[in-house]
């Protein structure tokens, strides 16, 4: 009796086990998070540049491998078909620089010209996320923050 009792408990740790490593693995493959997203858009004004920046925390256990930023009006393509990782694939990267264990700030900043002022159109505006982890996971926020051209 005492030999099956051993066995159970044998098995018990073993399954135990396996399913702790399961865990692990699985946490280990958690998509990057994004945290506290703002965008700032100045116009040009004389004969001065303007500047759209975007700043946001993101956080992946495994290391950011890249952070993509495309801004796009409200009134686009993008509204009616929704922006994909493919739209994403091509856009601009932001700066990284660590700001903890897991996280960190990433920062894009783009100057506004006055024809580029001039041409965009007016109303709100969005600002899309692609982040990817060290283990190539991603998260595609479409609408991480916002703005408005006036």
């Amino acid at each position: 009796m005492s030999r099956r009792i051993a066995l159970s408990v044998a098995a018990g740790v073993v399954l135990l086990g396996g399913a702790g490593a399961f865990a692990l693995a699985h946490a280990g493959e958690q998509p990057p998070v994004l945290a506290d997203s703002t965008a700032r858009y100045s116009a040009p004004e004389g004969d001065r540049d303007g500047s759209l920046t975007f700043v946001t925390d993101v956080t992946a256990s495994s290391g950011i491998k890249s952070v993509k930023v495309l801004a796009w009006p409200q009134d686009s393509s993008f509204a009616e078909k929704g922006l994909t990782k493919k739209d994403m694939a091509a856009v601009e990267p932001a700066v990284c620089e660590p700001s903890g264990e897991d996280t960190a700030r990433c920062t894009y900043t783009v100057a506004v010209t006055a024809s580029d002022a001039a041409s965009s159109p007016r109303g709100a505006w969005h600002v899309a996320v692609l982040a990817t982890a060290g283990n190539g996971t991603t998260t595609l926020d479409t609408e991480a923050a916002g703005f408005t051209v006036g």
